[in-house]
């Protein structure tokens, strides 16, 4: 079953505080330097800045309106006052006319590269809080041509244009966001690649459900993304062994859930005559409580049938092994080496299937590599697990899709 997306979902990404910090700065005032303001303003203009330093906004917007009637005013008495008055607008919560205002700003055509940057800016973040996302795009990337994107600006054009169903070009603005945040030597939200996976559910693209997936798992290895990531993998697989497979990375990630999932791959396991490990598969479903009530005498009688098997195979263990030792090919040995994984015996299970794949003859080599991985695994031995896992891709006996999982699966081996 896929996760559910919805446009009314809550977002992880969130802008900055740094985008711009609306209202904790002082009011602005006229430049010493440079243009200055006409005389016939000065008057009700110096009012104004006196009464916004006292917070009373109401009559700072009163003198800045008489400022703005005046005749023969300047590009930059307007934009003076049109700064102000955004000033005073965002103290009193009128984003919308706050936004009017640096717009107006701007069109002024008298604004410093520091002003161009600060009201640009400002725009951008009170039309994307405000839920205008064609505007916020728009001055998002009057940003970036400012040579001032940021990662999280990428994200939020990103997000903006997810939220326009511009499912294409929000994917190239998160990879923006990406690229630039690694490019800072950081680590990117995962919101970021969210968005891109929500473009792929509503697409119905399911290949773009697997990358956005796995790329979540490369960046956090959470149970979840697994868990969902598998699900999709084990939808229309029909081959016992490949499911065997996928149970295995979903019991191993921590991502089983659903006491079925447990049962099935006990049932593999057993058809694989591997029943040491079926029992602690059930054993671990029966104690973490997810097997149903009405379910639970069924399963205490599989565990039963497979901890009696398992027992005979622990009796037979060293006969098993004096036949794998005469034995020209490396197959006994690798199985076993699995037999012994089963038993928790991860020690010996690594020594038997390096010998059998070193005699040669294996006929299920990409078991063995995983085996050899999972041992190892146990042992914290990461190093040799990654090896044994880089293996299988010289594997011509797994399909392409299983071996990725694995490659993923090793990717995120010794990670906290």
């Amino acid at each position: 079953m896929r996760a559910k997306f919805t446009k009314q979902s809550r977002f992880i990404i969130t802008i900055a505080a740094a985008l711009f910090a609306i209202g904790t700065t002082p009011a602005p005032a006229a430049a010493p330097k440079g243009p200055q303001i006409s005389r016939s303003i000065a008057r009700p203009l110096i009012a104004a800045q006196k009464a916004l330093q006292e917070g009373k906004f109401a009559e700072g917007l009163k003198n800045l309106k008489e400022a703005e009637s005046k005749s023969g005013l300047t590009p930059f008495d307007h934009k003076t006052i049109d700064d102000l008055k955004a000033y005073a607008y965002i103290k009193t919560n009128d984003m919308k006319n706050a936004e009017a205002s640096w717009e107006a700003a701007l069109a002024t055509g008298a604004c410093s590269p520091a002003d161009t940057l600060r009201f640009t800016r400002a725009v951008f973040q009170l039309s994307y809080n405000g839920h205008e996302y064609p505007k916020a795009i728009e001055y998002g990337k009057k940003l970036a041509d400012l040579g001032a994107a940021s990662p999280d600006i990428y994200a939020v054009i990103g997000q903006s244009y997810y939220l326009t169903n511009n499912c294409k070009n929000a994917g190239v603005y998160m990879d923006k966001a990406i690229a630039a945040t690694r490019k800072d030597g950081k680590v990117p939200q995962e919101g970021y690649y969210q968005i891109k996976l929500r473009c792929a559910f509503d697409a119905k693209d399911t290949a773009g459900e697997i990358a956005g997936y796995s790329d979540l798992i490369r960046l956090t290895n959470k149970a979840d993304y697994w868990n969902a990531l598998l699900r999709i993998e084990r939808q229309d697989e029909k081959q016992d062994r490949n499911l065997l497979m996928i149970y295995r990375i979903m019991y191993n990630t921590g991502s089983m859930k659903v006491g079925s999932d447990y049962v099935e791959m006990a049932q593999l396991l057993g058809d694989a005559a591997l029943p040491g490990e079926a029992a602690d598969v059930l054993k671990k479903a029966l104690a973490s409580g997810v097997i149903a009530p009405d379910q639970q005498a069924r399963t205490n009688r599989l565990l039963a049938d497979m901890q009696k098997r398992a027992d005979a195979d622990r009796k037979g263990q060293p006969e098993f092994a004096k036949e794998a030792a005469k034995s020209g090919a490396g197959q006994l040995y690798v199985k076993l080496g699995e037999v012994y994984y089963g038993f928790g015996d991860y020690a010996n299970a690594a020594s038997a299937i390096e010998t059998g794949l070193q005699k040669g003859g294996v006929k299920s080599v990409g078991e063995a590599y995983v085996y050899l991985g999972l041992a190892n695994q146990q042992l914290k031995n990461y190093p040799a697990a990654k090896k044994a896992f880089a293996g299988l891709k010289g594997v011509t006996t797994m399909p392409p899709n299983i071996l990725k999982l694995w490659a993923l699966y090793a990717g995120t081996l010794g990670a906290t």
